[in-house]
């Protein structure tokens, strides 16, 4: 396939239906207490955990590294320690029982045992087939995990892998715009498109101080206002920052090829409204705030 044989951005579209599937774990019910009952009580020792588990007991710069957004000294309260309460196996194991459980709230018995599922998750898979492991260490230590043998969870995996196969890559686009974490944090809310300032501080371990530092600096470069908001530089930045992200995210929907982004955009952005509809997300977690 080449890329002129998919739409504008259907890759993207295709992501953006896909993601809210694997993201809504973290901020599921089933989450904080299996994570709880396993001594990681909080969010930010069960994310850590569950994110990492497949790069095995890691230390606190390789998951500040990989993670790119949250604050090293909230890490390294938090990891290595987690593995002290629950080896990186322990935790992969307790993330697919939660997705389990959480799929099966939100979505209905009936849609998770559904051959439309069975259909979500061979695309999803074929599509992952065509991501590469070089410098995508998020994905590459996911890609080393078997795939889980029921639908839905195979689905979530592959959602997993096609989820941080984007992710590496945009992480690459924001060091070369030369947007330090927090930087990136405070344009993209800005754009509107990111988690309000409140659930990012509140998570990604940075003090109100450091986001208004954060936000001078844009503003010196010119892609802040006044007000806080995105100026037309500012504007044009985030969207060659998608852009640049959607090349080096091209190959899985490539493969999959036209018509099978757009089934699996369809039924993906289907469950993800039934998803959202269900009170998957707090209701303030995205905008501007």
């Amino acid at each position: 396939m080449t890329t002129d044989s998919l739409p504008e951005r259907a890759g993207r579209r295709c992501h953006n239906a896909v993601n809210p599937l694997h993201s809504a774990l973290y901020f599921s019910p089933e989450f904080t207490r299996d994570f709880a009952e396993a001594g990681l009580d909080g969010f930010a020792p069960a994310y850590f955990a569950a994110r990492s588990a497949p790069m095995g007991a890691v230390g606190p710069g390789t998951v500040t590294a990989t993670f790119y957004v949250f604050k090293h000294e909230l890490i390294a309260r938090h990891v290595p320690g987690v593995w002290e309460k629950a080896s990186p196996r322990d935790v992969l194991g307790i993330r697919l029982r939660a997705v389990d459980r959480m799929l099966r709230r939100l979505l209905g018995d009936a849609a998770v045992e559904s051959p439309e599922m069975a259909e979500a998750a061979a695309l999803a898979q074929r599509a992952a087939e065509a991501c590469g492991r070089h410098s995508r260490p998020l994905y590459a230590s996911q890609a080393d995990l078997p795939v889980p043998g029921e639908p839905h969870l195979a689905f979530w995996h592959a959602a997993t892998l096609l989820r941080e196969h984007r992710g590496d890559g945009h992480v690459s686009v924001l060091a070369d715009a030369e947007l330090d974490p927090l930087e990136a944090l405070v344009s993209h809310s800005a754009s509107g498109k990111g988690m309000t300032p409140k659930w990012m501080l509140q998570t990604r371990g940075w003090t109100e101080d450091e986001w208004h530092a954060a936000q001078d600096r844009l503003r010196a470069r010119g892609l802040l206002d006044a007000d806080g908001e995105l100026t037309e530089a500012g504007t044009e930045l985030r969207k060659r920052l998608e852009t640049e992200t959607d090349r080096l995210d091209r190959a899985p929907y490539e493969h999959l090829g036209a018509a099978g982004v757009q089934r699996l955009t369809e039924l993906a952005g289907g469950w993800a409204m039934t998803a959202f509809e269900a009170g998957a997300f707090p209701s303030d977690l995205f905008g501007k705030g």
